[in-house]
């Protein structure tokens, strides 16, 4: 285990910790492997019941993906590649048989608020700031599967709203819009009620717990998977892709071409 992801079980509850504090808990691909890996190897004996996400540093969750990691995308393969393997780190989410509750401070964009989305429960500080502006920074899309989990914690008109205006949803509204359960002050706050939440959920019937969970995402997929590797490909190979991430790493504003 690296020390980018910090694991810690108590009383069946496994806090799992993003540790990239000084980059604001940006995903390594090494990261989102480890997630993935974890969620998809928990055990079903009772030792974990439930588990937390959370970020270091009391500032963010985590600011999507390290851009650095995509100034060697050169082709669609690899682009492909990057939306499929986010999809297998969403997918084991999904399917991990525990309960997932995403304790969210601050900033939780990109693969970031992708992982929070697919946890069963989210819970956030009065600084959240939610949201995929990927339109006015990399230029990059969404996969099919992304935007239909987001379409389903969300509805599809805000999913557009917030992808077209790359805003961020703050606190109220993510409240009201139920895409939080919860609204705390801070994260000293949001760490304190995830735990609670969490060990009272690992007091239930873990088997309602685990059917409940499976049926949902069942009910979720029931439609069927949309082919999207031309479109993601020629995104990721794009004069504007590459205008995007440079203007990112060079703290400017990207001159979008639209080719």
């Amino acid at each position: 285990m690296s020390q980018e992801i910090l694991k810690d079980l108590d009383s069946g509850v496994l806090t799992i910790t993003l540790n990239r504090p000084e980059k604001y808990n940006a995903l390594t691909f090494g990261m989102y492997d480890e997630i993935a890996a974890t969620c998809s190897n928990i055990p079903t004996d009772g030792s974990i019941k439930a588990i937390v996400f959370r970020g270091a540093g009391g500032k963010a969750f985590a600011a999507g993906t390290d851009i650095s990691l995509f100034r060697s995308f050169e082709t669609p393969e690899q682009g492909i590649a990057y939306e499929k393997n986010a999809d297998k780190v969403f997918t084991a989410l999904e399917r991990c048989p525990v309960p997932t509750i995403a304790a969210i401070t601050g900033a939780c964009t990109g693969g970031g608020a992708g992982i929070a989305a697919c946890c069963d429960m989210r819970i956030a500080t009065r600084s959240l700031k939610f949201g995929f502006p990927i339109a006015r920074t990399l230029g990059n899309c969404l996969s099919a599967a992304t935007l239909a989990r987001l379409v389903g914690v969300m509805g599809e008109s805000t999913v557009i709203d917030i992808i077209y205006t790359s805003r961020l949803i703050e606190a109220d509204e993510a409240f009201r819009i139920g895409l939080v359960n919860e609204i705390v002050e801070d994260h000293d706050a949001v760490v304190a009620r995830a735990a609670a939440l969490a060990r009272q959920i690992a007091g239930h019937a873990p088997l309602t717990m685990r059917v409940t969970k499976e049926l949902l995402r069942r009910l979720r997929h029931r439609q069927p998977a949309v082919d999207d590797d031309d479109l993601i490909g020629m995104v990721y190979t794009s004069a504007d892709f590459k205008e995007g991430m440079s203007a990112f790493l060079e703290k400017r504003k990207p001159n979008f071409q639209g080719r």
